[in-house]
């Protein structure tokens, strides 16, 4: 959901030239688009550099993109702006996971006004969230073919990010001991941190769910693997149903790979029976897909049902939190029921209730 900003493009492109000429002397911007709204997450700024080598080299041009750290307001409690910087750095470097090529970072909020880091721009489509793919956008006029091979394409992205080692990828930044052991543990005692945090209101279904998640919590008896946080077809770049890019790595952390892979299919579950709308041709279903993944990691999935739950909390806090941000910028009055009563805490009632896909 995008927020208001007010970025002077001329200071903007005044500031970041004189950065980039200090990686790159002589760097000129000659297409800067900034934004008249930002995300919560964090700020998009969309430009060319273009500069000389030495010798007298042609001129070299280079789309990219800044990412700006959240500073008008925050969805998150705590961002994790240099952690996805330093994953995304690894995961271009060392893996074969498809993420932008990723240049510089800037820890000092002098030039931009927040920390950003600068990656080249990837050409191609998102699936979009607003409106919901299934229920408009591109997504809905390409060939049903299309559509299964994004959908099996990104699952197979997210098993090869299942089968890499932390451990030889030195990941242990990406640990939250302070939550406790990496896995549910954590996750609970964060999100739970997080929902009282997110909003201050009733939260009804979303402590229902917590309650249910404590109550039940199953073992996890692999070792913690690397988790995307946020994996959906909504954050890939894709041409022609081929994924070219995987984007927004801030929620990454370690734990059990059905955690994953329940938000997976989570969240196309709300695009679709959330918002009441059917699913389209061609995506494959829950079942088949989770065949599928048991056979990419060699493994079967375990308590699936669980992390659904886990999944529908998870994204009840989220919504929470900008149920209050929809109320701190007067778009919603600040007694309505949206923060705790909307399309993913009614989804996550009715998956309480016992109703599995």
């Amino acid at each position: 959901m995008p927020v208001p900003d007010q970025r002077d493009p001329d200071v903007t492109l005044r500031s970041l030239t004189g950065w980039l000429d200090g990686r790159l002397p002589g760097a000129r911007v000659p297409l800067l688009e900034t934004p008249t709204t930002s995300g919560f997450s964090s700020e998009t700024l969309l430009f060319d550099v273009a500069w000389t080598g030495p010798g007298g080299s042609p001129e070299t041009r280079e789309p990219c993109v800044a990412r700006v750290a959240p500073v008008k307001y925050q969805i998150f409690p705590e961002p994790r702006f240099e952690e996805q910087y330093r994953l995304m750095r690894i995961l271009d470097e060392h893996t074969d996971i498809p993420v932008p090529p990723i240049r510089w970072y800037e820890p000092s909020t002098e030039p931009l006004g927040a920390p950003f880091f600068v990656m080249g721009r990837i050409e191609g489509r998102v699936p979009t969230d607003m409106p919901p793919y299934h229920m408009d956008g591109w997504v809905t006029e390409v060939p049903p073919e299309e559509r299964a091979a994004m959908w099996w394409s990104t699952l197979d992205i997210l098993a090869r990010l299942h089968r890499l080692d932390p451990d030889a990828l030195d990941l242990g930044f990406l640990d939250q001991p302070q939550w406790g052991a990496p896995g549910l543990e954590q996750r609970l005692a964060y999100y739970e941190h997080y929902l009282h945090w997110a909003y201050d209101g009733p939260q009804e279904t979303a402590l229902q769910a917590l309650s249910w998640l404590k109550a039940n919590r199953p073992d996890e008896p692999d070792p913690p693997r690397l988790l995307w946080g946020d994996a959906r077809i909504g954050n890939v770049i894709f041409q022609d149903g081929v994924p070219q890019a995987v984007l927004d790595w801030e929620n990454a952390v370690l734990g059990a790979p059905e955690e994953d892979l329940a938000w997976f299919m989570f969240l196309d579950r709300h695009h679709s029976e959330g918002v009441e709308a059917p699913r389209l041709p061609g995506f494959p279903s829950y079942g088949a897909t989770v065949e599928r993944y048991e056979d990419l990691l060699g493994r079967p999935m375990r308590n699936l049902e669980y992390y659904e739950v886990l999944s529908g909390f998870k994204f009840a806090v989220i919504m929470a939190r900008i149920g209050q941000a929809m109320i701190d910028f007067e778009w919603i009055e600040p007694d309505s029921e949206f923060p705790y009563d909307n399309n993913c805490s009614r989804l996550l009632a009715k998956i309480i209730g016992g109703d599995r896909p």
